[in-house]
């Protein structure tokens, strides 16, 4: 399967105040902007669908605020072991039939084992001889089980940086910043995709979304998928009771996004559901062109894969190939 095209060098680096001065600017002229950079980069218009399924739920050590996983909370998430492998294959043929091109599994892990390792391997070679890309997200990896899961065939790793540096230790206290760069490090070194992204709506302010976007546009490369979570308030977990984000702010995100790294898949992810069709339709207009598609994120719901199918017929909206990315550097398509 081919792999995801080069990205330009980075257009920053960026700085914390004229990226909230982006996003600071009048709302339809800031889709605008990012609705022409969107054009030029992605003429296609399509949009990737993607399935994620949790192959280890539950048990997590780290107390991640947001996180029903996490041991620290009571949230009635019960740990499990690691699923077995005809049961992901099985899950895996029924995203690939429903038309998703990626299938990402998640495992509730702090840092897996190395005989942990060696079993998603398992995974990740059944996955990708299915015909479908393969992403997981494990918590935090070393050097050489990044290069284990690549020669599994591993095309992407997700590993979030949440929030921006400044706000990071008001919702995780068990795992810092820096950990999180230096697994994005071992990943990229290692030939792996990188899926990064963050949440929208913990408590913090615009600029510390812009703050967000600033760590994520100055990674060299940025990552190729960038997933933008609106936070979940799952009992349980200390940011149940959080004051719901403005959903005209996740557009906002996306779009700032969108501009700020041009050639990445933008994905709406977790929140999917409390935006609404119309929100929903603002964000694939902003430059969002990837959602997790399906009945299940993890352990919140998400709207079903028929819902979306419909949705994106009524915008109009083609999905993408296995495969698909970005235009061509040498062959810029559309207005800027």
């Amino acid at each position: 399967m081919p792999r995801p095209q080069a990205h330009a060098p980075a257009a920053g680096p960026w700085s914390v105040q004229a990226v909230a001065e982006l996003m600071a600017m009048p709302f339809m002229q800031l889709v605008a902007r990012a609705q022409a950079v969107h054009a030029e980069h992605w003429p296609q218009g399509d949009v990737e669908l993607a399935s994620l399924l949790s192959v280890k739920t539950g048990g997590c050590p780290e107390d991640c605020g947001y996180c029903p996983q996490s041991a620290h909370h009571d949230t009635g998430v019960e740990a499990g072991k690691l699923m077995e492998l005809d049961s992901v294959l099985e899950a895996a043929r029924t995203a690939q039939a429903a038309g998703a091109a990626r299938f990402c599994m998640g495992a509730a892990w702090r840092a897996p084992k190395d005989r942990d390792i060696e079993k998603v391997a398992a995974l990740v070679k059944g996955v990708k001889d299915l015909g479908l890309q393969t992403c997981v997200t494990l918590g935090m990896l070393e050097k050489h089980q990044a290069r284990a899961l690549r020669e599994a065939g591993l095309d992407y790793y997700n590993h979030n940086l949440d929030s921006a540096p400044d706000f990071y230790n008001e919702i995780i206290g068990t795992r810092t910043y820096q950990d999180r760069l230096d697994t994005l490090s071992n990943v990229r070194e290692a030939g792996i995709s990188v899926c990064c992204g963050g949440i929208v709506g913990m408590g913090e302010t615009r600029e510390q979304r812009a703050g967000l976007l600033v760590e994520l546009a100055n990674l060299n490369p940025p990552p190729e998928s960038v997933p933008i979570n609106q936070l979940v308030r799952v009992e349980g977990t200390p940011l149940a009771g959080a004051e719901p984000v403005d959903p005209f702010e996740v557009v906002r995100v996306v779009a700032a996004a969108r501009i700020l790294m041009p050639r990445s898949r933008v994905r709406l992810s977790a929140g999917r559901r409390e935006l609404g069709d119309g929100i929903q339709a603002l964000c694939f207009l902003a430059g969002a062109n990837s959602i997790f598609y399906g009945d299940k994120l993890l352990v919140t719901g998400n709207p079903e894969a028929d819902g979306d199918r419909a949705l994106m017929a009524r915008l109009d909206l083609p999905v993408a190939r296995p495969g698909s990315g970005p235009a061509p550097l040498s062959e810029p398509a559309g207005t800027a």
